[in-house]
């Protein structure tokens, strides 16, 4: 996701586009420090430099042929071990940024190092646990353990009044989405590799039930799993987007999975269902295909994110200059009762929609990522056939972010977002907003039906995963809760409270058995204090209060 670390991220997009290349040829490209360097990458890196190494032009800086990386073996080694920030210059580009701290043991932290100078054509000597020791002792987290205390957990913020919040588990793994099993079933969590968890929603263990290597050739790179969900007939659906540099052109190969059997049976097998596949984005923009779930029709929803920032063209010739294609910046529908299914485009104009959900009166609603522009974040109302602004317009903006945003084609009517009116989240009565703060990337949502306590009851809640830009005031990192209002015209407007914060990063929201359940991705429950990554948590807030009910 764009000014996502994640996906999203943004869910954490904007995310995970794409296995990091590794070298053609070399000795070093065939050891196991490398190749755990490889995964350390991905799990740690990709986000803002993303699979090609290429970074975000004017925001992260590339790593792909870096006269900055080759020029001072020992900064880079700081830079990993105590973050970096102020102005750098990369292949004669500045770049005006925070990096954080990478929360790695000197023996990680020479692999992911030794990983990324010797690829996408940089070359050095493998770095050593001892070189990244002496290093680490001068900077500010000197040891390991001090870094890791400073990306320690952190205390739960305080319970809205009526739920009861405890932590639920803590991860290994950096979780993405989060479904529900059904009642009976378990609370399932889709991990940044693509794995699928298991997790008792009692006692919070957590166990394996899918591996990405079960339904995905990881020869072609990481599968890159941004959306499952457990369909009414008990079936998982999972969606992939694999890079494929092979052809003519790059494109992005989109597969969503299902399960061979219900989720109960065990092992669980998945298999390809939906196959398509796209021009790879020009950029760093590729965000892909996430979120799926079914609507109150039966019909599967499938959120296809932009291959661009804003449809800036490009230049190489390994990849498309036609800016977003018939199924990016999109929502799909798809049967489930036909294999393969056809799909057929919902809504367009929407830039890269991490989480959605339906109202009690089968409303669609939509949380979308703007650029890197200062545009607000958009929550809108879909409805069939509509157009949402993108890449012509940003929220109810009016100016052009970039020069090569395009003109609007004649005759199309834009759908604005809907109006935050305060007081959380940037708006106000006074002078509302569409919607969310800018950068504050939001990720998932679920909607809370009238079986829950009165002041729940018809509204939303929706995670923002936070900024990853270095803007005034940290964004996000919390839990909204979005009470919407039907205007005699038909428009809706929010009203939105802060309901849970500060958050690690929270990046999707479920109920599952009468209980709100939500994924914090990692730990540091702000941007500003430079803490690295470490896997998160899953956080359970229930009602309190004689008689307190939820759906079930």
């Amino acid at each position: 996701m764009t000014k996502s670390w994640l996906v999203l991220a943004k869910v954490l997009s904007m995310v995970l586009q794409a296995g990091a290349a590794e070298p053609a040829t070399g000795e070093i490209a065939q050891t196991a420090e490398f190749k755990k360097g490889r995964l350390l990458f991905v799990q740690h890196c990709l986000i803002c430099h993303m699979a090609s190494g290429q970074g975000v032009p004017g925001t992260y800086p590339p790593l792909t042929n870096s006269d900055f990386l080759a020029a001072d073996r020992s900064r880079a080694i700081r830079i990993i071990c105590e973050g970096l920030s102020g102005a750098i210059e990369v292949n004669g580009r500045t770049y005006h940024n925070v990096m954080p701290a990478v929360v790695l043991n000197d023996q990680e932290a020479a692999d992911v190092l030794t990983f990324v100078n010797n690829s996408w054509g940089n070359h050095a000597p493998a770095f050593t646990s001892a070189e990244v020791a002496t290093v680490r002792k001068a900077t500010r987290f000197p040891t390991y353990d001090a870094l890791l205390t400073a990306a320690s957990y952190q205390p739960l913020p305080k319970a809205p009044a009526g739920l009861a919040l405890r932590e639920l588990t803590r991860l290994n793994d950096f979780p993405v989405r989060l479904a529900s099993g059904g009642d009976a079933g378990p609370l399932l969590a889709l991990s940044v590799e693509g794995k699928v968890l298991s997790i008792d929603p009692g006692s919070g263990a957590v166990a394996t039930l899918v591996q990405p290597g079960d339904y995905a050739d990881l020869s072609r790179g990481s599968p890159n799993t941004l959306g499952f969900t457990v369909g009414p007939d008990r079936h998982l659906y999972l969606t992939a987007n694999q890079k494929n540099e092979g052809g003519l052109i790059v494109t992005n190969e989109v597969t969503i999975f299902r399960s061979r059997a219900p989720i109960d049976e065990s092992p669980l097998k998945l298999a390809a269902w939906f196959e398509t596949n796209y021009p790879y984005g020009v950029g760093p923009y590729n965000h892909g295909v996430s979120h799926v779930a079914f609507g109150p029709d039966g019909y599967l929803y499938v959120a296809s994110g932009s291959r661009t920032d804003g449809n800036e063209q490009g230049s190489d010739p390994r990849y498309s200059t036609e800016g977003e294609t018939p199924i990016t910046a999109c929502i799909w529908r798809l049967d489930p009762k036909a294999t393969p299914p056809k799909m057929a485009v919902y809504a367009r104009g929407v830039r890269n929609v991490f989480g959605f959900a339906w109202d009690g009166d089968g409303n669609l609603f939509t949380v979308s990522n703007g650029p890197d522009a200062p545009a607000p974040e958009e929550l809108d109302h879909i409805v069939a056939g509509g157009h949402f602004g993108f890449p012509f317009q940003f929220s109810n903006w009016t100016n052009k972010p970039y020069a090569y945003t395009p003109d609007p084609p004649r005759g199309i009517t834009f759908k604005l977002p809907v109006a935050n009116l305060g007081p959380a989240a940037g708006g106000s009565r006074e002078k509302p907003l569409f919607t969310f703060d800018p950068h504050s990337s939001p990720a998932g949502m679920v909607w809370l039906n009238d079986q829950w306590p009165a002041s729940f009851r018809n509204s939303f809640l929706v995670t923002r995963y936070g900024n990853l830009l270095a803007v005034e005031k940290d964004v996000g990192f919390d839990l909204l809760q979005v009470q919407l209002t039907k205007g005699g015209d038909g428009v809706f407007t929010a009203s939105m409270q802060t309901l849970l914060a500060p958050l690690g990063r929270p990046i999707d929201v479920v109920t599952h058995r009468g209980f709100i359940y939500v994924a914090e991705y990692t730990r540091p429950t702000n941007f500003k204090g430079g803490a690295g990554w470490l896997p998160g948590r899953i956080i359970e807030l229930k009602p309190t209060g004689a008689g307190q009910t939820a759906d079930r």
